[in-house]
């Protein structure tokens, strides 16, 4: 993470994330990075559905009709959650890490939300491994693509 931090400060933005299945270790990875105090503001971690929507303010609708393990979820707490924080760069993570399926998706099935200067871009991905290294590959998936979206 002190690439991904040293990126941002030289260029002078802001980040946060909206973290579900991965509860928050992205934030505490950022956060570990001795001056990240200088981009980071914050990590909300949503884990529950009334979370993402109540303190989030996620459409109810979307999650109805879409499972909270979705592309449409996944957009939308990046794009709430760089509101929420005032951030140049919110990502958000959702998604299944086991040990069973949910919503009828499988184990594995994870869904990264980056919202970069108010373009999103979502990624879809089908992981395999216990619930830890699930989590921990998202977690290194997003920040590769963040460090590759600041060149």
């Amino acid at each position: 993470m002190r690439d991904l931090i040293d990126k941002l400060v030289e260029k002078k933005l802001t980040i946060a994330s909206c973290e579900s299945f991965t509860v928050g270790q992205f934030g505490a990875g950022l956060g570990s990075v001795s001056g990240a105090s200088n981009t980071y503001k914050g990590t909300l971690v949503t884990y529950q559905t009334m979370i993402k929507t109540d303190v989030l303010k996620v459409n109810r609708q979307l999650v109805n009709e879409y499972g909270v393990v979705s592309e449409a979820i996944a957009k939308e707490m990046c794009l709430k959650g760089k509101t929420y924080f005032t951030s140049d760069i919110c990502v958000s993570f959702t998604g299944n890490a086991g040990p069973e399926a949910m919503e009828n998706k499988p184990v594995g099935l994870i869904y990264i939300g980056i919202n970069f200067l108010d373009k999103i871009t979502t990624y879809e991905y089908h992981l395999v491994g216990s619930r830890a290294m699930i989590q921990k590959q998202a977690v290194h998936i997003a920040e590769k693509k963040l460090l590759d979206m600041l060149g």
